[in-house]
């Protein structure tokens, strides 16, 4: 059993900033690539960062120089440090992950459950 678990969303004001964490547990082998979407009500989901297993990283333009993925690689952790938060950085932020489990040497899609984050004054 593999698992995704996302924290550290929350409620900031703009220009606040915030740390997300995704830590996968379970019987894993490998973790390829590494990205984090947003959900925001009525729109459609948004590939917003993602990082290979080798630390090549990719941002969507909304968020270019103001986000920043990294990942710790003996943690089996992905990070994404948010600064300069707008409203419309409002959304559930989903963290993906394509993973090879112990009893595998194939790669499988895996999400996790999200995590809220509202910037609001």
């Amino acid at each position: 059993q593999v698992q995704l678990v996302e924290s550290g969303g929350g409620l900031v004001q703009p220009g606040g900033s915030l740390r997300l964490s995704c830590a996968a547990s379970g019987s894993i082998r490998a973790i390829g690539d590494i990205r984090w979407y947003r959900q925001a009500p009525g729109k459609q989901r948004e590939l917003v960062a993602d990082i290979s297993s080798g630390g090549d990283t990719n941002y969507s333009d909304s968020v270019k120089g103001r986000f920043t993925i990294s990942r710790d690689n003996a943690k089996n952790t992905v990070y994404l440090q948010m600064n300069s938060l707008k409203p419309e950085d409002t959304a559930v932020y989903l963290c993906n992950a394509v993973i090879s489990r112990r009893s595998s040497y194939t790669f499988a899609n895996y999400w996790g459950q999200g995590t809220q984050v509202t910037v609001s004054s």
